[in-house]
């Protein structure tokens, strides 16, 4: 079974993640601080990661930084991140976290699978303020 992992304090994104993304083939799990991020993507060993940007003492950026730094130091295996953002503006905090892809929300089953199926095939997915991409 595919692992997704999302960290989230919020259950409205929760529900929102796990109706669009959980199936027979796929398993939605949820930590609900980002220090719990590294942690359960050494145990799950997911082929996605969503952050949401707000989480608690640390956020999504902080999260990815450090599963990047981990990667990049060949401790964890490279893994796919999209980030959940609040706002266009925060589209510069997501790069700067390195991610693969990010969301603004509000979010919905649509946007949320499109963007999942093409992060875990090695795709970008970006949306919000998009000039700021290139």
């Amino acid at each position: 079974m595919d692992a997704v992992l999302l960290a989230t304090d919020a259950d409205w994104v929760f529900d929102e993640v796990d109706a669009a993304l959980a199936d027979d083939s796929t398993s939605v799990n949820r930590v609900r601080s980002g220090r719990m991020v590294l942690p359960a993507v050494q145990q799950l060993r997911p082929e996605l990661v969503l952050l949401d940007l707000q989480i608690g003492n640390i956020g999504g950026v902080a999260a990815s930084l450090a599963l990047r730094q981990e990667q990049d130091m060949g401790r964890i295996d490279p893994v796919r991140i999209i980030m959940l953002l609040d706002r266009d503006a925060d589209v510069y905090m997501a790069q700067l976290a390195r991610a693969d892809g990010w969301l603004v929300k509000p979010l919905d089953s649509i946007r949320l699978r499109r963007a999942a199926t093409a992060v875990r095939a090695g795709d970008a997915y970006f949306e919000g303020m998009l000039e700021a991409t290139t």
